[in-house]
């Protein structure tokens, strides 16, 4: 049996910190009191020199991950330390960590270790390595991947039979880990309709632009999740001024955050927070071959090596949506 028959058989085909965490939302007043004998010209006194010193300052806005501080949060947290640590990640995928900061995105998107997750185009497993460990015991993980009986030579099919594999060799860490195996046309069915409480995906919005797919993945996606639940993002970033068009989002591989926003928000969701973990304002986002001159890729090879090195990975939005 050939390698891509053996790792067939592993899958069912569905028939149907960077320092402080920057968060978009609003920040909490702070309530002040005086005691009873206190006069008033002094309360009007203390109430200017607080006045006097909020005035030419702003707070920025932040917000806690839900249930931060909980039981629940400290459980999930202990989870994501221990499978970051484990021994089904590759010292390759630990040294993006400090690009990638998948500890505090999990953590923002919400996951618990009881949440039912589906994690949309796994590409090479970076995050079902992380994802697998944490929901094994009491939560479920499917993932999507393209087909592994395609054409060959096609790269989606190399990276499906190549996915497989490793879930295939650890199931210790991914024996509970479903694979669906998608469309080209986006349209595949992907479990019972407001079944899941998280649907994760990690750079692929520019895929599904490009492929004309992203309206049925998302409202694919809509449907799939339960009211509350999260649909969860990260995405290469374009400037705001950048052509909209799948042509040119499909070369470049970034994506402007306003049209992505729009997007989504048009397939029903709500946008309940935008994050800057995992910005990077070196990014200029002009380079001869598009976010692949960048790591890990570095399509130029040993062109300019250094510099590319030295920017680091992509700048990209982060966007938790919620399905009302």
């Amino acid at each position: 049996m050939n390698d891509r028959s053996s790792v067939s058989a592993q899958f069912s085909r569905s028939s149907s910190s960077r320092g402080s965490r920057f968060w978009r939302g609003s920040s909490s007043s702070r309530g002040w009191s005086f005691s009873r004998g206190a006069s008033s010209a002094l309360r009007s006194l203390l109430f200017c020199c607080l006045c006097a010193g909020c005035a030419g300052r702003s707070v920025p806005a932040t917000e806690t991950p839900a249930g931060a501080g909980t039981d629940a949060s400290r459980s999930v947290d202990a989870k994501l330390v221990a499978a970051l640590a484990g021994p089904q990640r590759t010292d390759q995928e630990r040294a993006r960590d400090r690009y990638r900061h998948p500890r505090e995105m999990l953590e923002l998107f919400g996951l618990t270790p009881e949440a039912r997750v589906v994690e949309l185009s796994a590409g090479q497993g970076w995050f079902t390595a992380i994802l697998g460990p944490v929901l094994a015991e009491k939560g479920s993980l499917a993932i999507t991947l393209a087909d592994p009986h395609g054409p060959p030579d096609a790269e989606t099919t190399k990276g499906a039979v190549a996915l497989l594999a490793r879930l295939a060799k650890d199931p210790a860490s991914f024996g509970k880990v479903k694979p669906i195996v998608t469309s080209p046309n986006g349209d595949t069915p992907l479990g019972p309709d407001g079944s899941a409480d998280l649907v994760l995906t990690f750079r692929n919005l520019h895929n599904w632009i490009q492929a004309g797919t992203v309206d049925k993945v998302l409202a694919t996606s809509f449907r799939l999740l339960r009211p509350g639940g999260t649909f969860g993002i990260e995405e290469h970033r374009a400037r705001a001024d950048a052509p909209t068009d799948p042509k040119a989002i499909g070369a470049t591989g970034y994506v402007p955050e306003a049209f992505a926003i729009a997007l989504i928000e048009r397939a029903g969701f709500k946008l309940v927070t935008s994050s800057e973990l995992n910005a990077n304002p070196k990014d200029t986002k002009d380079y001869p071959s598009g976010v692949w001159t960048l790591p890990p890729t570095l399509r130029l090879g040993a062109v300019d090596r250094e510099k590319y090195l030295a920017i680091g990975e992509s700048d990209r939005m982060t966007l938790r949506f919620v399905k009302p």
